[in-house]
């Protein structure tokens, strides 16, 4: 506030005083920004960085001893700098002898040597009688002093760069030729009596090289390319000031040293090389964005973790990204990887199990049909329907097989026919044991006097309901496979870190149906072989059957809620599951008595334990 007398410096220095802020840019000239420096030394603001315009970053300080806990550290732009050719061997060739500016050359000298002209009044009036006196030959040469200091001038050299180019500007005018010149009808501007525009078109086009190598040229709008020197103040060996040169801004510079810098040059305050943070927020590093805080300066913010899918990979980022739907965040969230492809393998252990276990369990109804084949001449095997005990264990070892088409690489095709494979092989097995229950019931009630069931005893009767029984499955299989047929899926819903293939079922409602057909036949035997437990027969199959049926119902209705809670590969392992226990708990119910007593009770399979078992 340049109206104030004093700059408004108090208020201007309370303010600095109780910022948290570490740097503070000061952008005035330096005839405004004395009586804020001053302050600053009053109030005993230390610890802070300055950054300095070009208007006061060069400038000598009054009293720098006084300014230098302020100043220290001081970073900022300041005109470029250079040494002006033979400029330094001229002014050592000045001398009082001169004509021109004799009085400023004897004030000069004077105060330099520390002598005085005796012919002459004392010029400086500073010095004492007992000096010596001066000779006018005293050599500049052997001063050092800021006079013949001509290594960092800058308005100086601004000045020697302005008059180069106006000189070489007027040296193309000169060189014009009328009828090759710019103006109109190609003439020449003459030299010697031009218009200032005339001088200016020159001037804008004027392209020269300074000794140094550096070339001189102004843009379209007449503006000659930025060149700043970035400098530091720091104090001098002798505890003085000095102003070091830490980089340099040049837009006329090759790409990437346009803007240079040593930061190891760079003395802060109290003597630190360490840049100083001044922010009220740190930067947010790749994977958070920035969130402005309410009320607050836009350089305070909150660094927030970048939302789940989504990342940055940039610091100090306003936004997130949102991750390709195929790929998903590293931990870092700082870029996107792609999804892990999950589904049950054969090389996991969990698909390595349940393989073992599906291969193996279908060789035992293999060699439980053997064993029938070889002792089926035997009365527990002839009391047991043969040709039906038979035929379900071919269909036993299909179960235990068909849970492989769940275990591996998902192919549409698999996905096409697993279930109906699995609906299918099922309904053959439960019919098998839903025509075995009804057979039983119905060879009891033939025995009764008058009864007519005797031709409902054949064998033609269970393989009607086999087919019956299957065919009705079929038919819902076939429905389903043309209406909402099963495909393959890239499941990214369920887990967002994964893909899962999978086998949407198409119309669940299909896929219930079938799994409730297969559950209503396993109920009707149920039903059924309960009622007929307590038949008189020395091999009542109807209580093993019983069991076996119960079994098998509470692997499937424990599957339900299982397979709803459960996700991905586990609801497939699931099913494999309860493929494999429904099957094992046929094979083990209605088999395992009858293999114990063929093996290890020959006695109870044989003409007369039946006949004893049947009198009593």
């Amino acid at each position: 506030m340049t109206s104030y007398p004093d700059r408004n410096a108090p208020h201007i220095v309370k303010v600095i005083k109780t910022s948290t802020a570490k740097v503070m840019i000061l952008y005035a000239a330096s005839l405004d920004l004395l009586p804020i420096l001053k302050e600053m030394e009053k109030q005993n603001v230390t610890g802070k960085v300055l950054v300095a315009n070009t208007g006061w970053s060069t400038a000598v300080a009054p009293s720098p001893q006084m300014l230098l806990a302020v100043l220290h550290g001081t970073i900022g732009l300041a005109l470029q700098s250079g040494t002006i050719p033979g400029l330094k061997q001229f002014l050592n060739t000045i001398n009082p002898s001169m004509s021109l500016g004799r009085a400023w050359t004897k004030i000069f000298w004077e105060s330099a040597f520390k002598c005085r002209f005796i012919s002459d009044k004392n010029e400086t009036g500073s010095l004492g009688t007992n000096v010596k006196e001066c000779s006018g030959s005293e050599n500049l040469e052997s001063l050092q002093n800021v006079y013949n200091d001509v290594s960092s001038l800058r308005p100086t050299y601004s000045i020697y760069t302005a008059v180069l180019a106006v000189a070489n500007a007027l040296k193309d005018m000169n060189n014009c030729k009328n009828g090759e010149g710019t103006f109109s009808k190609r003439l020449c501007a003459n030299i010697k009596d031009f218009q200032s525009w005339q001088l200016l078109y020159y001037i804008k086009n004027v392209r020269f090289k300074l000794k140094s190598g550096k070339e001189v040229y102004f843009d379209e709008n007449g503006d000659p390319p930025a060149v700043y020197d970035i400098v530091n103040r720091q104090l001098s060996p002798s505890g003085g000031m000095i102003t070091v040169k830490v980089g340099s801004y040049d837009l006329a510079a090759l790409p990437g040293k346009i803007f240079t810098i040593n930061t190891s040059s760079i003395l802060w305050h109290s003597g630190e090389t360490q840049v100083p943070i001044s922010v009220c927020s740190h930067s947010c590093p790749p994977g958070f964005w920035k969130a402005g805080r309410r009320g607050e300066p836009a350089c305070c913010y909150d660094c927030v973790p970048c939302p789940q899918g989504e990342i940055s990979n940039q610091t100090d980022s306003f936004t997130c990204v949102k991750c390709p739907w195929d790929m998903w965040p590293n931990p870092e969230k700082s870029s996107c990887l792609p999804k892990p492809i999950e589904y049950l393998s054969y090389e996991e252990p969990l698909g390595t199990t349940l393989t073992c276990m599906s291969t193996i369990s279908s060789l035992i109804p293999v060699v439980i049909l053997k064993l029938f084949i070889h002792f089926k001449a035997t009365p527990i095997v002839k009391a047991n329907n043969y040709s039906l005990s038979c035929l379900l264990l071919l269909s036993l070892p299909f179960c235990f097989l068909c849970s492989l088409m769940f275990i591996g690489f998902p192919k549409p095709e698999n996905c096409l026919v697993r279930q109906v494979a699995f609906g299918m092989v099922f309904s053959l097995c439960v019919s098998c044991i839903l025509a075995k229950t009804i057979m039983v019931v119905f060879a009891f009630m033939a025995t009764k006097p008058g009864s007519n069931l005797k031709k409902w005893t054949r064998p033609w009767v269970s393989y009607m309901i086999i087919s019956i029984c299957l065919f009705l499955q079929f038919i819902l299989c076939v429905t389903w496979l043309s209406l909402d047929p099963p495909f393959l899926e890239q499941n990214i819903e369920t887990q967002p870190r994964l893909i899962i293939l999978q086998c949407n079922e198409g119309s669940p409602t299909a896929f219930w149906c079938m799994l409730g057909y297969l559950g209503l036949l396993a109920t009707i035997s149920f039903v059924v072989a309960f009622l007929a437990r307590r038949l008189p027969d020395s091999f009542n199959e109807a209580k093993y059957i019983t069991f076996s049926m119960l079994a098998f119902l509470s692997v499937w209705v424990s599957y339900i809620p299982a397979s709803l809670s459960s996700q991905g590969k586990y609801t497939v392992a699931m099913e494999v599951f309860a493929i494999l226990a429904s099957s094992w708990a046929i094979v083990f119910c209605m088999f395992a008595p009858k293999c114990f007593i063929i093996l290890f009770r020959p006695s109870m399979n044989s003409r007369e334990y039946v006949m004893k078992k049947a009198r009593t």
